[in-house]
């Protein structure tokens, strides 16, 4: 197919996507809306599709853990509908006696979604329910090695659509290959782009001209000081680093431990499967995951027997490793460690104190990470509030598993995403998690109400009382 006539088929989908959303709305009311999004939940979280689609997806992609992605399928899968139950996310909601204000939600329209191969079922999925959550259609960017679980997936969902009466155009995915014309195209004629992925395709969403949620780059650092409980840090540390094979955005990339506790902090990471790399192999670790700066797909996303066998230690390092552990003593563009990972290790810093992990978590994420997230494990509770007024993060997640808990989990307040927003320190228009109050425009219906005009001294009389008028 040429190019002419691939972005001739794009403009043929947008066109047919929105017939289909005017048709959607016009039938609109919460419990279709909610039908649709629990016809789409159940075809991912139903076991036996579930384990189908995530094998698929591993063997596709070359990336992540089957039984980690099921997992993940079906926990980022239930949070969502949990969020997502009983909420009004469409027409009239509410009206205000005092503004004398009435609200009405409407929806954006056409939703662009471009989806990373990381996590080719879930994110897709988590937009797709957003979007009809909200009354909206929605057309699916995939990346080149995305595209046949999504395609597949996409065959259930129009399945399971088509049961309620709703049309296959509402749901859509761009013809393979993917290209980046059809995705410029895509996010030119859509009325929102949510781009999830590398930043190029982020700022590709941004100079559309379409309004544009995009995410930032993820480079988690944990601070563990010396107040934290170092064993239950290490294990939460551990599990986060390894599951998926460290594809989530949300993984530790570096750990700064205080002096105070480094060698405990050492020994527990040991004990969960940390292998402590000597100077030599933190060399050879950096040239086999970055070529000019750039991270190669040797160890991206790979089992621990891969990475073993690539760094020449599959013989030497104990049955029980897990993820591997780097020192580093220096930050900055030039320290490649210094970066995103996404794999299984992790750079380990020192600090003096407090003081000085802050200081290192700034330069790291200064580099690369800035808006997106902090760990911090410790038991002294103002240490948080330092690192949300000091640090440039959206989200400072405190005593938790860091991958689990970034995109919202069941124990904790923040809203389920595979999306995360890292404000204007990321580069990004939204600073939460992405999810359905982003999919939707607001409508008031405005009354006067009693005049409210307030005297000069209600206004100024502090300041002229202070410096006189």
């Amino acid at each position: 197919m040429t190019e002419v006539n691939e972005i001739a088929a794009i403009d043929e989908m947008v066109a047919a996507a929105r017939v289909a959303q005017d048709a959607y709305e016009a039938r609109g009311s919460q419990v279709l809306f909610d039908s649709a999004c629990q016809a789409v939940a159940w075809v991912l979280m139903e076991p036996a599709r579930n384990k189908m689609l995530a094998e698929m997806a591993v063997a596709d992609t070359g990336l992540g853990r089957i039984e980690d992605k099921i997992q993940k399928n079906h926990n980022k899968t239930l949070g969502l509908m949990r969020d997502l139950k009983d909420v009004t996310s469409f027409g009239h909601v509410g009206d205000d006696a005092v503004t004398g204000l009435s609200l009405y939600l409407r929806p954006k329209g056409v939703i662009a979604a471009v989806v990373p191969s990381t996590n080719p079922l879930a994110t897709p999925v988590n937009n797709i329910i957003n979007a009809l959550k909200t009354g909206n259609a929605i057309l699916l960017a995939p990346s080149p090695r995305g595209v046949k679980p999504l395609t597949t997936m996409l065959v259930y969902i129009h399945e399971a659509l088509s049961r309620l009466g709703l049309p296959d155009n509402l749901v859509q995915m761009v013809q393979a290959p993917p290209s980046r014309a059809k995705t410029e195209r895509l996010m030119k004629l859509a009325d929102l782009v949510v781009v999830t992925g590398s930043q190029n395709n982020v700022r590709a969403g941004y100079a559309s001209g379409t309004p544009a949620i995009g995410v930032g780059a993820g480079n988690v650092v944990t601070i563990i000081d010396e107040t934290a409980n170092i064993v239950a840090a290490a294990e939460k540390i551990a599990a986060s680093k390894t599951f998926d094979n460290a594809t989530s955005c949300s993984s530790e990339n570096s750990v700064i431990a205080i002096d105070t506790v480094y060698d405990e902090v050492v020994a527990a990471l040991a004990r969960v499967g940390g292998l402590l790399l000597n100077a030599t192999q933190v060399e050879r670790l950096e040239k086999l995951h970055w070529h000019h700066g750039k991270m190669t797909t040797t160890l991206l996303a790979q089992d621990i027997d891969k990475v073993l066998l690539e760094m020449d230690m599959l013989n030497e390092a104990p049955s029980s490793t897990q993820f591997l552990v780097a020192p580093q003593s220096e930050i900055g563009p030039e320290h490649p460690m210094t970066g995103e990972k996404m794999a299984r290790f992790l750079a380990l810093h020192r600090a003096s104190d407090f003081d000085d992990a802050l200081i290192k978590a700034n330069a790291i994420q200064s580099f690369q990470g800035s808006g997106h997230s902090l760990g911090l494990h410790s038991n002294d509770d103002a240490r948080a509030h330092r690192l949300a007024m000091e640090a440039k993060t959206c989200r400072v997640i405190v005593n938790q598993a860091h991958c689990f808990a970034t995109g919202g989990f069941f124990n904790n307040g923040l809203p389920f995403s595979l999306t995360m927003g890292c404000g204007s320190w990321g580069g990004n228009s939204i600073d939460d998690n992405l999810n359905w109050r982003h999919f939707v425009n607001r409508v008031n219906v405005v009354r006067t109400v009693p005049e409210r005009r307030p005297e000069l001294d209600e206004i100024f009389g502090d300041y002229w009382d202070r410096f006189g008028k």
